[in-house]
């Protein structure tokens, strides 16, 4: 039976020859996440159960992120719950203050995650890592705490959506643009339960920082999956990076698919989603009278070197406008330490702007820049609903680094092309 690529990596590690849309089964994982949120839920789970072993120590990822440096006394209670267990079961791959990240741009750049694999996290990003050409998706605390007992997890195999890109992004538009025009188009339900598997020629222009982005926020268009196909960008990438042999597999040429939908590269244009949802989407060039408090540059979704390059082609040598408060955070500490090394930090403290130890900080409204009442903040996270960064009457709109960059500069939503 000719399958999706999804299908493809999901039939091999639950060791059958072919799987179906619908069918319900359990695989073997390769890898499994947890954040200094979600993990002290899977740690009481998994003590409850009785269990008192994890299926590999090498396996499992535990990434204080979210409230770190913790915030206040119940976050470093619970980054305390992590370290504990790490210690308990010697965790290899635990994250800790300095030497942490953002968890979705901390793992494939440590190499932990590569092509083929099947993962799971307790984390609704988690799907991020198809821009490898993986199987990965988000996951509640107890499937965590199953998981990292017995090494599987069971799914219901998702139907598929063909996304075929053509042609090559316009000069200050990224993978931002795309996944937020895709959202759109489609809507926050428009792909329940479903993979998007990415393709088309438009796809070999892509970097590997685009293609982490899309895959970012395919949770958005309320999508099982997002995944890309192995490629020459994506090798090049896993070369002298990933821990483990890769394995590449290709979609069958007649698999099913629920629809196709496609998307011209070349034709896209900087764009920004309105409150509060994702879907809400506008070209930045319409939001010109909409006047803004905060910027925010960073996240899983757009805290990766090339962003921060983004950000850097806009502000340097520039003062952010008056009464904007920028706050950009790098997401890992290799990119903190090279945009010290290519002078973007410095450029960016000059223009106005305070840079962060990486943290997901104010993305989920944790710490460093919670609104006001009333306040505006255009941001590059992946989630804009009511109150998420703060105060129920804040507002937040969703960009790219260039667009917010830009906006930093004038104090309203401006596209970069005009900036």
């Amino acid at each position: 039976m000719p399958m999706t690529m999804t299908q493809k990596i999901l039939a091999a590690h639950a060791g059958l020859d072919e799987v179906k849309a619908g069918q319900l089964i359990e695989v073997k994982l390769d890898s499994v996440l947890g954040n200094d949120i979600t993990t002290p839920v899977a740690i009481r789970e998994f003590d409850k159960a009785g269990f008192d072993k994890v299926y590999d120590n090498e396996k499992i990822n535990i990434v204080l992120d979210h409230f770190v440096p913790n915030k206040d006394i119940k976050a470093a209670q619970q980054s305390a719950a992590c370290r504990q267990f790490a210690n308990r079961f010697d965790i290899k791959n635990f994250f800790d203050v300095g030497k942490m990240g953002i968890e979705h741009a901390l793992l494939p750049e440590q190499g932990l995650v590569t092509a083929g694999d099947c993962i799971i996290g307790a984390d609704s990003h988690t799907c991020t890592y198809g821009a490898l050409g993986a199987f990965s998706t988000g996951v509640g605390s107890t499937d965590m705490a199953y998981g990292m007992a017995t090494g599987e997890a069971w799914f219901k195999v998702p139907a598929a959506i063909r996304v075929v890109l053509t042609g090559k992004l316009p000069k200050y538009v990224s993978g931002k643009d795309v996944i937020l025009h895709l959202i759109g188009e489609i809507g926050v339900d428009g792909a329940l339960y479903e993979s998007l598997e990415f393709t088309g020629e438009g796809v070999a222009s892509l970097s590997m920082d685009d293609r982490l982005s899309i895959c970012n926020m395919a949770i958005e268009a309320g999508a099982k999956n997002g995944i890309f196909p192995v490629d020459d960008v994506t090798i090049a990438y896993l070369t002298g990076r990933s821990k483990r042999p890769w394995t590449v597999y290709e979609a069958d040429p007649d698999a099913e698919y629920a629809r196709t939908i496609e998307i011209d590269l070349s034709a896209l244009e900087p764009t920004v989603a309105y409150p509060h949802l994702p879907e809400n989407t506008h070209p930045a060039k319409e939001g010109s009278a909409i006047a803004i408090d905060q910027v925010v540059i960073g996240s899983c979704t757009n805290g990766r070197l090339e962003d921060m390059e983004a950000a850097y082609q806009i502000l340097n040598g520039k003062q952010v406008a008056d009464g904007v408060r920028v706050i950009i955070i790098p997401a890992t500490m290799q990119i903190y330490k090279e945009c010290i090394r290519r002078g973007y930090t410095e450029a960016f403290i000059d223009a106005g702007c305070v840079v962060s130890t990486p943290t997901c900080g104010p993305c989920l409204g944790g710490y460093m820049g919670i609104l006001a009442e009333n306040e505006r903040c255009i941001s590059t996270t992946n989630r804009n609903f009511v109150g998420r960064m703060g105060h129920t009457s804040s507002e937040v709109y969703l960009a790219s680094p260039y667009t917010a960059a830009a906006s930093a500069l004038t104090g309203y939503i401006t596209d970069p092309r005009e900036e």
